[in-house]
């Protein structure tokens, strides 16, 4: 039986937005994910792992010259699952404008994100 409750839930899940909004998002791998989370994207397989989580995203990041937005549109919260919509504008390190609008559901256990899934086109 998990020991997650809603209430953490939506507690974490806006801590992770925080996290997300200043910039941390190399920080928030290590405060939100467990040691062996999975993140995926669409129906791609999943990078497993905490440590190349990192890496994925930090090789991510170095594609990223300014970041312009990042708002949460639609959240959910059920039983160690949260769901939230978002939608994000960066300007690549090329000068390329991009716009991203993707769903994100995440699985959580013992206050940390086991399982996220980026769905997007």
């Amino acid at each position: 039986m998990s020991t997650q409750t809603t209430i953490n839930l939506q507690d974490r899940l806006e801590e992770l937005f925080a996290y997300i909004r200043e910039g941390r998002i190399l920080n928030a791998i290590n405060e939100f994910y467990a040691e062996d989370a999975a993140m995926q994207e669409n129906d791609q397989p999943p990078t497993v792992g905490r440590k190349a989580n990192l890496e994925r995203e930090e090789q991510f990041l170095s594609t990223v010259k300014e970041w312009k937005r990042f708002d949460v549109t639609a959240k959910g919260v059920g039983d160690d699952v949260t769901f939230y919509e978002t939608v994000m504008d960066w300007v690549a390190s090329d000068g390329t404008p991009v716009h991203v609008e993707q769903v994100v559901v995440d699985k959580w256990q013992d206050g940390r994100i086991i399982h996220e899934r980026y769905y997007h086109n």
